[in-house]
């Protein structure tokens, strides 16, 4: 949940492991290439005036080597001179094929098309597909196509589908009545029928035409915006690992929940009850326990509870972490009810509502609660370091320094915050181009890492940023120190393997480190989903889908489901497809590693 984990878990950018992996940014996917028959590319209903080049000339009449600009007819087939000439030869008695004449229909419905006379357009496409023999499928499927078009200017979406259906009987692999069609299915909300067809415009394109990718991203964050929001009611809330959670704690610096200590006098001999249940469940790692524990403090009487604000707390901190975040505000909301309320307890309320609000994509009202926050505790370092995180995620990287700032003038023996003020120093570098600030940043580091020698973060912010300067060799040697004192921490490997990618290439090497990351926490929501897109590039797609249903099920925000989904939709719209067409994946993945694709 990278809103409110340091930086060094922060998800990656939407598309960033696609694009290491050479994929294209719309749909992660790959580029795939196959021997691809005449996709009859010149026939393009919607495609209106068109100037051919120049080209020579072989008639008698003209003179060897002359040029000519003419104007193509709708379709790019035939200059509409054609017609006038084949009516001239009509009227001095040759006789026209059937194919001939269904093609003088054809003009005749494409300069009609052209002039908005829809319906007239379809009546000439009618007659050229009821003259043309059936034997001519290239053709057929051109007058279907046509067709489609008109009756897409008159949004008659089933005629639309039902004439691009037609087209593709007779020519499977043309890629514009894929791409009409799924504009059709598109306009009718069929979603997942326009991912299929625009998927298969991608592949017959060659992933070359920027509007399909376009088209495709659009529709890929629609059905994930579906999917993510069926998954949010029906999903099932998973506690964390344990890793995970330890990091997140661990970016406090005074959280009560963590420094409070418990009285010896209420520490009977029988076993705790309520939140001093929660308590030591806490500090035995036992997390499965805590809400429940909470919950039983809650709900005890006024008589029986003496922890019933610090249970809300923590029951609303761990409701956050699983993502259920409708559970956790009204336990958030009560502490601020609450004007009784320790002010310390009710700075945390804020706090970590505000992160909530962060995760449920409400950033105004997420600063607004620190803001409060602030005002009841205005020398607490956690409001300034947890507020610079997020304004550190929402890209306000110039703010983010100055809350750093002061998170490390409060708390100087505050390892996390030291060394994440270094990072957003050197984002700020970068974003100003300063070379003796990114150089002052590097001794930053350093010092940190001497002064912190402990700290995982140290190493793991310092790999990420020599990894971005391409210094491979030595983000590698910190990555190791990270992990060497927290090889338990899935997002450390993770990170590396994408290094490796960006290094050297080794799919083999980043995919063991990924497993290894799933071996070390099985609930790495990342890791499967980091796996499931290099999956896809080796491609093994069912192997993908089932990683990033995984990946699903430990997804906490909306935004991360929607993103997982579409990367899971993605590659059902590629098996789909890639089995309609006929086309061998395992030679499209050797072409890719070979460095055929993606060029």
């Amino acid at each position: 949940m990278a809103t409110f984990l340091n930086v060094n878990s922060v998800k990656l950018n939407k598309w960033q492991v696609a694009l290491i992996l050479g994929t294209p940014v719309a749909i992660g996917l790959g580029m795939y290439m196959f021997n691809r028959r005449s996709n009859c590319a010149s026939d393009e209903a919607t495609s209106g005036k068109q100037t051919s080049k120049s080209n020579k000339d072989t008639g008698n009449t003209r003179q060897k080597g002359k040029m000519e600009t003419q104007t193509l007819s709708i379709d790019g087939t035939a200059p509409d001179s054609e017609l006038e000439r084949k009516k001239k030869n009509a009227e001095l008695g040759e006789q026209l094929s059937p194919l001939k004449e269904a093609n003088n229909y054809k003009t005749e419905g494409n300069n009609c098309y052209r002039n908005g006379k829809y319906d007239e357009a379809i009546s000439f496409y009618d007659k050229a597909i009821d003259k043309c023999p059936t034997e001519h499928r290239m053709d057929m499927a051109i007058f279907y196509q046509n067709r489609a078009a008109s009756y897409e200017m008159l949004k008659k979406w089933s005629k639309v589908k039902e004439d691009c259906s037609l087209s593709l009987e007779y020519n499977p692999r043309y890629a514009k009545a894929y791409y009409r069609r799924a504009r059709a299915h598109e306009a009718t909300k069929d979603m997942i029928e326009c991912l299929d067809d625009v998927t298969a415009t991608c592949i017959l394109e060659m992933f070359q035409n920027n509007n399909t990718i376009m088209f495709a991203d659009r529709v890929l964050k629609e059905t994930g915006r579906i999917d993510a929001e069926k998954g949010l009611r029906d999903r099932v809330p998973v506690v964390p690992s344990a890793s995970f959670i330890n990091t997140y704690m661990r970016s406090f610096i005074a959280d009560p929940l963590q420094t409070m200590e418990v009285p010896p006098s209420l520490v009977a001999d029988t076993p705790p009850r309520g939140f001093l249940r929660a308590k030591r469940a806490f500090e035995e790692q036992k997390y499965d326990e805590i809400i429940a524990a909470c919950t039983e403090e809650i709900e005890s009487s006024e008589a029986e509870s003496q922890f019933k604000v610090e249970a809300l707390l923590m029951r609303g901190t761990f409701h956050l972490l699983c993502g259920s975040f409708a559970e956790s505000k009204p336990d958030f909301d009560a502490i601020l009810a609450n004007e009784d309320a320790d002010v310390t307890l009710r700075s945390y309320a804020y706090i970590k509502r505000a992160a909530l609000f962060i995760q449920t994509q409400e950033p105004d009202w997420g600063l607004a609660d620190f803001v409060e926050a602030e005002k009841l505790t205005p020398n607490n370092p956690d409001v300034y370091h947890q507020r610079a995180q997020i304004l550190l995620l929402l890209e306000q990287i110039d703010m983010a320094l100055l809350e750093f700032e002061k998170a490390v003038r409060l708390a100087p023996n505050h390892a996390i915050a030291t060394v994440q003020k270094c990072y957003a120093e050197y984002r700020l570098a970068l974003m100003t181009g300063d070379q003796k600030r990114l150089e002052r940043v590097i001794k930053d580091f350093e010092d940190a890492i001497e002064k912190f020698p402990d700290c995982v973060e140290c190493y793991s912010l310092m790999a990420q940023v020599l990894a971005d300067q391409q210094q491979f060799a030595q983000a590698q040697h910190f990555y190791e120190m990270a992990v060497k004192r927290a090889p338990t921490n899935p997002a450390l490997l993770v990170h590396q393997s994408i290094m490796m990618l960006q290094w050297r290439g080794d799919i083999e090497a980043a995919v063991a480190l990924l497993n290894r990351a799933i071996a070390v926490d099985p609930k790495c929501e990342l890791a499967y989903e980091t796996l499931g897109t290099v999956e896809v590039q080796r491609a093994q797609l069912q192997r993908a889908v089932d990683l990033f249903e995984k990946a699903l099920l430990y997804a906490k925000s909306k935004a991360e489901l929607v993103h997982v989904y579409s990367l899971r939709n993605a590659a059902l719209a590629q098996i789909n497809v890639t089995r309609k067409l006929g086309i061998d994946m395992n030679s499209v993945s050797a072409m890719a590693q070979t460095g055929l694709l993606g060029q």
